[in-house]
């Protein structure tokens, strides 16, 4: 995180004849720790669970995190451009033969993170992170749902908590 492989770079892309420009702030390498499965409670999380189970497999394995300034401006277009996005680092990571980039089987997962900014404002509001989403159709939807979330909250005068939330294929999770 403090010592980036790379800083400051963009890509363009274009999604339905529009082109975006993505900024992406760092590049840094982290080790992964591994993975926590939650057991009971129904939905799979830590709140509720019965006993939780350490998969080490994948700990210490190095993995490559591409962080991105906040894309502003993209309103109801972006689901469909995070989407695109995705599809474009997956397509790079194939093409340079660094990874299988599969979301499926773990090799590529993407962290979305949403913010909405009221009109004519220029700060960002609340964020809420959706973790280790993985697949093409889950970025573009786990998006628009905490987009519309969002909106929903704070035009009947709620807050926004920052928080850390979890996407799985068949929706949403509470955190």
């Amino acid at each position: 995180y403090d010592e980036p492989i790379c800083f400051d770079g963009h890509v363009e892309l274009e999604v339905d004849g529009e082109v975006y420009r993505i900024e992406i702030e760092r590049v840094h390498m982290e080790e992964d720790a591994g993975k926590l499965t939650h057991v009971g409670g129904g939905a799979g999380r830590i709140h509720g669970a019965d006993y939780s189970l350490v998969d080490y497999n994948r700990a210490g394995t190095p993995l490559m995190e591409i962080v991105t300034r906040p894309i502003l401006g993209l309103g109801d277009r972006a689901p469909a451009v995070g989407r695109a996005y995705m599809a474009h680092l997956r397509d790079l990571m194939r093409a340079l033969g660094v990874s299988d980039a599969r979301l499926e089987a773990g090799n590529m997962r993407c962290d979305a993170t949403v913010s909405l900014m009221p009109k004519g404002s220029t700060v960002l509001g609340t964020r809420t992170e959706t973790k280790n989403v993985n697949s093409l159709r889950s970025v573009e939807g786990a998006l628009r749902y905490e987009i519309r979330l969002h909106g929903a909250i704070l035009a009947g005068g709620g807050r926004i908590h920052q928080e850390t939330r979890h996407w799985l294929e068949e929706g949403y999770t509470s955190p």
